[in-house]
C-alpha cells in the first residue's frame, strides 16, 4: 500500500530549518485538518491553496509532490 502524502512529508521533520521542505512539514504536522490519509494530488492541492502560509505554500508543495512520487 502506498505510503500517504503526510507520512512522506514528515520524513522532512528535524531537519536544517533553512529548508524550505522542513519548515513545510513542519507547519503541515501542527495543521489539524491536514488530508492525513491523502494520495490524491488534486485533493492536497486544493487543501494547500485553501489553507496556505508563509511555510505552507504551493511551491514547496510542487516540491515534495515530485519527490513524493518519484519515490512512491
Amino acid at each position: 500500500m502506498k505510503k500517504s502524502f503526510y507520512l512522506y512529508v514528515l520524513t522532512f521533520r528535524g531537519g536544517d530549518w533553512s529548508d524550505s521542505k522542513v519548515r513545510f512539514a513542519e507547519e503541515m504536522f501542527h495543521e489539524h485538518n491536514f488530508p492525513k490519509q491523502s494520495t490524491d494530488f488534486d485533493e492536497l492541492s486544493t487543501y494547500i491553496e485553501s489553507f496556505a502560509t508563509d511555510n505552507l505554500t504551493t511551491g514547496v508543495f510542487d516540491e515534495l509532490w515530485a519527490l513524493y512520487v518519484d519515490h512512491a
